[in-house]
């Protein structure tokens, strides 16, 4: 027999190094391979065409048939599990997204998102919450709790293991304990960021060279509201009289404003707000059937001047700096005011104009 030389045996050694090490790891890791990789395993669902997202499966889950790689059969149940019913435009789901993402941490539950939120939100922004894929969605015995729109103590103290949220929650009082996570979870997305960042470099060029200029995001709802607040809630939205008190309320405490005017009624605001100082710019087109290029205008200026509705809290939201709002536009006995406290709608250190409601005292005579 040959005598080993110095080099094989190096060799032998690193071979049973390697093989102790291969060794360990199966002991460490023996649970997690007898009973599947559970929740770790993500399962793509090939008929979704949103963006990219990762979907959760329970064992059994019947997927489709161009599904590449079924869900294994014995990963672990899902637990503590809690999702929202994404309804209404943008800024409604992102008070959805919000509230469950605070409720669920508040009570030691998983939040999942469904995939008609993922679609909405994930191009905007770089959301983290895991998708539920829609067979588990269907298969998943839900209690369902419908949320109305402000933090209650009842809240704080939910058991179920799997509960559906519903209902139009936009309100700090349910996440602004976490308001930098929330930031977080509502980051632009780098073109975006970029584009709407471009387009103040190029006003604050354009009107005062090297002068440093504070922009002010305006953002005027119109759309169906015209005609949902008067006849519904007795409610007004902006008129002009409220946004140029706005505006001069900007001029007086800040140098040399540029007010940047986002709206799904553009025609309407460039009749009626009032440019001839120079200092307004009217972004976009302004159609609320692609709101994304506006709403990062918005959050990349420094303050905002908000009418009514969640596309404008959440630009306010996010951009920080000082808030003016539209106040008390509705009459004291709208049916609104059952669903909607303005106390905890609009932050404390915001500054509330109140509403001309005078055309409703128009349209409740005879």
């Amino acid at each position: 027999m040959w005598p080993l030389s110095h080099r094989h045996l190096c060799l032998a050694f690193l071979v049973v190094c390697v093989l102790s090490a291969i060794s360990f790891f199966l002991h460490i890791h023996q649970d997690s391979i007898r009973h599947g990789l559970g929740l770790s395993v993500l399962c793509p669902d090939r008929r979704l065409v949103t963006s990219p997202m990762a979907i959760f499966c329970l064992p059994g889950t019947p997927m489709s048939p161009n599904t590449s790689s079924p869900c294994p059969q014995n990963s672990a149940s899902l637990s503590g599990t809690w999702t929202i019913y994404p309804d209404g435009r943008f800024g409604n789901q992102m008070g959805q997204y919000a509230t469950l993402l605070a409720l669920a941490q508040l009570n030691g539950r998983r939040a999942f998102i469904l995939p008609a939120m993922h679609a909405a939100l994930a191009p905007v922004f770089r959301i983290t919450l895991p998708v539920l894929a829609p067979e588990v969605d269907s298969r998943t015995p839900w209690r369902e709790l419908r949320l109305h729109d402000w933090m209650s103590e009842e809240y704080a103290d939910l058991g179920d293991p799997f509960l559906k949220l519903s209902g139009f929650p936009c309100s700090w009082t349910f996440f602004h304990h976490l308001r930098e996570q929330i930031r977080s979870e509502f980051t632009l997305h780098d073109h975006l960021r970029e584009e709407a960042q471009s387009v103040l470099r190029r006003l604050r060029l354009g009107r005062s060279g090297d002068r440093p200029r504070t922009f002010v995001g305006v953002h005027v709802r119109r759309g169906d509201y015209l005609q949902v607040m008067p006849q519904r809630w007795k409610g007004v939205v902006g008129n002009g009289a409220y946004l140029r008190e706005a505006m001069d309320w900007f001029r007086a405490r800040h140098e040399a404003p540029v007010f940047v005017v986002t709206s799904n009624g553009m025609d309407w605001c460039r009749e009626n707000i009032d440019a001839s100082k120079g200092d307004v710019m009217f972004a976009g087109d302004g159609q609320e059937a692609s709101p994304w290029k506006d709403f990062a205008l918005l959050t990349q200026c420094n303050h905002t001047i908000m009418t009514i509705g969640t596309f404008g809290f959440w630009a306010a939201y996010l951009a920080g700096g000082d808030t003016v709002y539209l106040a008390n536009f509705t009459l004291p006995d709208s049916e609104f005011l059952k669903i909607f406290k303005p106390e905890a709608a609009f932050l404390p250190e915001w500054v509330g104009i109140n509403a001309d409601l005078s055309p409703l005292w128009t349209l409740a005579e005879p």
